[in-house]
Parts: structure tokens; sequence; C-alpha cells
């Protein structure tokens, strides 16, 4: 039978240490016995002074490779027989080495499994170990309080560099093996190992432990400091807290910091709540709805319905998306975050220093607040690209399409991404006859192409006209008609429009309060750390601004990091976690994902097993006539923990929520199938994706046996 070699490296490590045991070795490694064969081993050493280095470094690399005991004892036994110079020459490098064998060795072994098992919680500590990991290990070893054989294993498993590792572990544990190897010298005075580290010398060697993070610090102080250098720092401060933008994450980032009682200012130039609110989520998803309810209608035979009208007015369904934001907007109101003890200021910012915020008020009045941090929460704007030509029209985006009253004949929309697919459906619905313009090779690219294959299907179904690897590149208005001019395969196509809605993306608003002047540093968003500080350690961003994601629920995550970093820094502060990322796209049929979809899981080399359950099967789905889409998720080779789940159907984005809930805490598809879902509902997908999983892991072999064991009962 072939055996895998780690299974075989596995058994040799195992005889190599029981023999260890067995023989009984360990007593040749312990005080005592140096001590008394003292002599001996100095004459041997003088005897054959090359053959007994070689021995004694060959000897010290197996012992701490294999995390055996007794590295201590030949520490002090290298300075009896070679002296303080040649025994500590000879102990520094081979118990480097040994360790570096053992780190190499836990890598290879379990490496790849405790990444793949438990990778996602591990994600934190493997891009600190991956940025700072030689400073972590430095104090390890200048330390003597965790074993070093623990360090070695347990570094093994972390993203180290093996180089990185062998270096610092021969620097950091000089100290400690020059004073074992000094001790060794006068042997004849050491009555046993404790009594080598007196309380003094350990405390100097924590000392000496912690010093590369007072260093750091010391070094993180020195950079601001010269930050700061041009901006005299006040004696004292306004606000703890100046927030720059009223949308999901100001928001959130002001409520955070009042109700722990600091002193907050929130600074709007629109209206409080957003793009979220005015332009983004709300509005489009009431218009979705009204879209809904008239594909609901188009649909009536399948409902079990002769047929059905529904008799609207385009500017009425548009007003309704008004009185929705309407209905909404107290939540995010001024009234409500002055009740909650924000201090609202409806105006426009400029930061002229680090502690300094300009605000210009609504109604002209200027105010100058001193605040110790700082939070960006600026938000984002559509991206129109510069398209020879597109001047010459009226272009629509996703703030101002709201504006309109009279509904376009033929609309263009440009852009195949989630903003573009939501509204060319909505608005076809509505009545437009609608051309979707995509460069990419299909709609929804960052998702599966399954997934982008089943919209597709809809969106042709409902006469919309998708043109996907169509590049756009120029607009022009030939005898009074507006067109579209894009490039498909060479060739010139020309797309005729009476609107044209771009929705090609977001960019950052980075112009207009004082980045560029203060030096923030900038890119296609303001570039902030782990902490979301800016290269400014008290200026914090948070939200569209700052990336790398631009959802909402992502920027009230991000505000919760950004509130807490900017009130506790330097005394407490967090790393922002994206491990768990749910979003979704309110195209019908929706989709919604978390985790690693197949397209991302190959890109990253992640390995895989794909579950998939079909909508068609579900009782609930064939009642609402909606039984289309899947249930698909990713998880371990082997193991019920999910890397990703992707859902496409009626609700998905509602559906998700127990895959989120799951990946969030660790469990896996064995727990959601032993959760009792109702019957019907949509919800159940979830399991029977789950029992999918468990049928295509059953144990056969036991199986079998089980099945021997009722043939054998019945008799």
């Amino acid at each position: 039978m072939h055996l895998d070699k780690r299974v075989w490296f596995v058994l040799v490590l195992l005889a190599l240490v029981a023999a260890f045991f067995a023989l009984d070795l360990g007593q040749y490694l312990n005080l005592a016995t140096i001590k008394s064969r003292q002599a001996e081993l100095e004459a041997w050493r003088a005897g054959q002074p090359l053959v007994a280095g070689l021995l004694f470094f060959a000897g010290y690399v197996a012992v701490t490779a294999l995390s055996l005991p007794g590295a201590a004892a030949m520490t002090l036994a290298a300075g009896a027989i070679f002296g303080l110079g040649w025994g500590l020459l000879i102990v520094s490098f081979a118990s480097s080495i040994g360790a570096t064998l053992a780190f190499l060795a836990s890598r290879w072994l379990l490496g790849d499994w405790v990444q793949s098992r438990y990778g996602d919680r591990l994600a934190a500590l493997n891009a600190g170990v991956a940025r700072e990991g030689g400073f972590y290990l430095f104090t390890l070893r200048l330390v003597p309080v965790v074993p070093f054989f623990v360090i070695n294993l347990a570094m093994g498993l972390t993203p180290i560099r093996p180089l990185t590792f062998y270096w610092v572990s021969q620097l950091g544990m000089l100290a400690g093996t020059l004073v074992y190897v000094n001790a060794g010298t006068q042997l004849a005075r050491v009555d046993s190992l404790s009594g080598i580290v007196s309380p003094g010398l350990l405390g100097s060697l924590v000392l000496l432990g912690i010093f590369p993070l007072i260093a750091k610090k010391i070094v993180d102080m020195v950079k601001a400091r010269k930050i700061f250098a041009k901006w005299p720092q006040p004696v004292r401060f306004d606000r703890n807290l100046v927030v720059i933008g009223g949308g999901s994450a100001g928001l959130v980032t002001a409520y955070i910091a009042a109700a722990i009682k600091a002193k907050v200012t929130l600074v709007e130039k629109h209206e409080l709540g957003g793009d979220c609110l005015h332009t983004g989520c709300v509005p489009s998803k009431a218009l979705i709805r009204s879209a809904k309810f008239l594909s609901h209608v188009q649909r009536a035979r399948e409902f079990g319905m002769r047929g059905a009208t529904a008799d609207f007015d385009f500017a009425e369904v548009m007003e309704r998306v008004q009185r929705v934001i309407k209905e909404i907007e107290p939540h995010d109101s001024v009234e409500r975050y002055t009740g909650l003890g924000v201090d609202v200021a409806e105006g426009t910012a400029r930061i002229v220093s680090p502690w300094e915020v300009d605000i210009t008020h609504a109604d002209g009045r200027t105010q100058r607040l001193t605040t110790r941090s700082i939070v960006i929460a600026a938000g984002a704007r559509p991206f129109v690209p510069p398209i020879p030509g597109i001047e010459q029209v009226e272009v629509l985006t996703s703030d101002n399409v709201w504006n309109l009253r009279q509904r376009p004949e033929r609309l263009v929309v440009l852009g195949g991404g989630p903003i573009g697919s939501e509204l060319t459906q909505a608005f076809a619905r509505l009545g437009c006859r609608a051309t979707q313009v995509e460069m990419a090779p299909r709609l929804l690219m960052r998702e599966d192409p399954e997934v982008s294959a089943l919209v597709a299907e809809r969106f042709a179904a409902e006469g919309i006209r998708v043109l996907v690897d169509h590049k756009a590149e120029r607009v022009e208005v030939v005898d009074g008609e507006k067109q579209l001019v894009a490039t498909h395969q060479g060739q010139d196509v020309r797309i005729p429009f009476d609107a044209l809605l771009v929705a090609v993306g977001r960019v950052a608003n980075l112009k207009g309060y004082g980045l560029e002047e203060l030096g923030v540093t900038t890119g296609r968003t303001v570039e902030v750390n782990g902490y979301l500080q800016t290269n400014f350690p008290n200026i914090y961003a948070a939200g569209d601004v700052a990336g790398p994601y631009q959802f909402t629920h992502t920027a009230a995550h991000q505000a919760w990091y950004a509130a807490v970093n900017a009130l506790f820094d330097p005394f407490k502060k967090f790393r922002a976690d994206y491990r768990v990322i749910p979003w979704a796209t309110f195209v019908e049929p929706e989709v919604a994902r978390v985790g690693l979809n197949e397209l991302e899981a190959r890109e990253q080399g992640v390995p895989y097993e794909v579950t998939v359950y079909g909508l068609d099967d579900l009782d609930r789905a064939i009642a609402d006539s909606e039984a289309h889409g899947f249930v698909k998720v990713l998880t371990v080779p082997g193991k019920d923990r999910i890397l990703g789940a992707t859902i496409v159907g009626e609700h998905a984005g509602d559906l998700l929520a127990e895959f989120v809930l799951a990946m969030k805490h660790g469990l896996g598809l064995n727990k959601i199938l032993g959760t009792i879902h109702t019957y019907p509902t949509l919800a159940e997908a979830n399991k029977f994706a789950a029992g999918n999983w468990k049928r295509a892991h059953a144990p056969e072999k036991l199986l079998a046996w089980v099945e021997r064991f009722h043939a054998w009962r019945r008799g």
C-alpha cells in the first residue's frame, strides 16, 4: 500500500522520539550526568577537538529539531566542554538550525491543513505576522517564558518566511544562549537549571524582549511628530471627533461616538442619509418593487389568472420613490441625531490642519473647530467616462435618474454591473425599450458564469437587449437622433437612444475638503491601513471614500472601527475585519453572495468542493411559481466548513443571512442541516443544500456494515 510522504516522515519522527525514550537517552542530557562526567568530556574534546565539535553540533541540532528535552543541559555542557567562545558559536548555530528544521517540519506537515481549516479565523494573525513577524518572534525568543520548541512549531503554521525565522531566531536566542553557556564554564557551581536565571536577569531579558515593540512605538511616534511638525497641536480640543460626511459611514461613526459620550460634530453639505437614502439603495429598491409588481401582472397566467392589466403613470411611480425616501428620512434626520447627542452641522467642511476643521454653515456662518481626531466619510459619486461626444447629451446616472418624470422610450444603460443591471430591468419593466451595453464578455463579471447566464436569460425573456463584449467608443447626434457607437468584434454597432444611463462604477470623493492641501495620501480612494488610519495617525476614513467595498452595510461595519480607533488610540485599537462580507444584486432572479465563489477560489488557488441545490425542487418555490435558481456552497474538501455561498433566486438576499451567520461563527453545513427550518419556506433551500453535501459525504463503508447489522437483526 502506497503511503504519503508525510505519513512516512511522521513515522520516522515517532520512531526517533520513541527510541530516545526507550533507550533512556535523556539520562545523558541532565545536569547531574554532565557534572559527573565533566572531566571525561573535556578530555575527549582535548584529544579530538574537531570530531567533538562536529558530533556535539549534530547532537544539538537533532535534539532541537525533534523538540526533545535536554537542550538547556546541552547548552551548559557546551560551556563546560568548549569554553565561552566556541561553546557560544556551536550552540548559537546548532540551536537556530535545529529550530528552523522543526519550523519547516511543522509547516510541511500541518501548515496547509491549518490554513485551509482555520485560514479565515487566522486572517488577522497572518497579516500581522506577514507584516511584523520578525518583531513578534524576536520578542518571544528574548523572553524565556514560552518554551522554544513550542515557538518553533507554532511559527511553522504562520506565513513568516523561513529565512526571517532563522536569522531572527539566531539573534533573539543569543542573549539567553550566552547566559547558559557562560554558566556552563562554571559548571561546578551550578546546582540546578532554575538557579541560572535570577529574577534580575529574567527581568533584564524581558525588558530586552519588549524592546523591539517599544522601539516600534518610538519609531511610530517619531514618524507622527514628523508628519505633525508643521501644525502645532492645540492645548485643548473643542471636540473629540469631527466626522465629514453624513452617509452610512458618517452617521454610524457619529452615533457610536455620541453613545460613548464623546463630543462629536457631524458635517454634511447636502442631506443626512447620503447616497444610500437619497440616490442609491432606498430609491432603487422602491423602484424595483413597483417594477416587480408590473412583472407579476405580465405573468398573470402563471398564477392561474386568465389575464391582468395595470394602469400606471411613469411619473406617479417616480413620485412613489420620493415618498418612500421621505418616509425613511426621519431615521437619518438632523433631529434624530441631535437627540442622540451628535452636534450636526449642515454645511461644508475643510480640513485645515490635522487638528482643525473649518465649517461653512448653510447660513453662511463660518466656524473653526479643534478636534483630537477626524473621520473622513465623504462617500463616492457615479463615474462618467470621457467618451468622445458624451457632452452632447444629458447623461443620467444613479444620482439624477430619480428626477425623471417622463419615461424614455429608448433607454441605453452603459454598464453591466449590479447598479446597471438593477436599473436596466426596473426601467424595462416600466415600459422602456432597454438596451444594456457591457464591454466585458458577460453581465455581473464578479459572479460565477452560470449566475450571469441565469440573469441574462431572464433579461432576454423580458425583452431586454443585452450587448456584451461591446465597447462604447463615442456618442453621436445624427439628424437629431442620439446614438451610442460601440465596437463589437472590430465592427461599429450603432445604438439609438432617447436617454443614456451611465452605470460603470463609482469614484471616491477626494476633492474639495482639504485632503490635497494637507497631504493626506490618496489613490483611487483615501489610502488607509488596517485600522482605517490615513498617513496622519489621527485622521481616519471609512465607507466608499476608503473602500475596498462600496456597500452600505460595509460602510457601517467600518464605521465602528473608525469611531472606536479614533477615540481610544493609542490605548487600544482594532484592525478592521473583512472576513465575512455579504452582498446582493437586486435583479430578478436575485443574486446574493458571501465569501468565495468558484471564480475567486480558482484565482486564489483555494481548494474547494461545490454543493448545489436547485430551487426548481423546492416546494415553496414551486408554489410561488418562482422555481428557478440555486443555492451553491463552497466548502473545504472533505469538510463541512463553508468557504462561501451564492444564492440565485427569489429573496436570495434574505436567505443568505443564514450562511453569513454560519461563516461568522464557524458553523458548518452539519449545523445548518441539524437546524429545523419552517415548512414550506424558501429558507429550506439552505437545509437541502446542506443535505446534498451530507449525502455526498456519506460514510459508505460504515453504511455497508450497518446494512449487514440490520440484515442480521432480521434473522
